[in-house]
């Protein structure tokens, strides 16, 4: 797994989403509840970012829709999304927010 630096810890906001582009993978970065988030940026439902939607309870919603995707599962929570969107590890080191989109192979 390669974590690449994704942001400053201090550049994210509490509740509010960071969208960054990570090896050409577009991820909503997301502080909240004490910890730090790293989920793919597009709702599977409607093909928009979610980093323009609101967090609350640990969830991000689209702001098309409505629909809510878990920050830590990527699941959503309710209509009109069906499908999941992926969810990346996360790690702190100093001031640096690292996130790993690579796959295992």
């Amino acid at each position: 797994m390669t974590f690449v630096r994704a942001c400053g810890l201090s550049e994210l906001e509490e509740d509010t989403p960071k969208r960054v582009e990570l090896d050409g993978t577009p991820v909503s970065l997301v502080r909240t509840e004490g910890e730090v988030f790293a989920i793919y940026d597009i709702c599977s439902h409607a093909n928009v970012s979610l980093s323009e939607g609101e967090v609350e309870d640990c969830q991000i919603e689209c702001w098309l829709h409505g629909s809510a995707f878990d920050l830590r599962t990527g699941k959503p929570s309710g209509l009109p999304a069906t499908r999941p969107v992926p969810v990346y590890p996360v790690k702190i080191e100093g001031d640096d927010v690292l996130v790993s989109v690579t796959q295992e192979s």
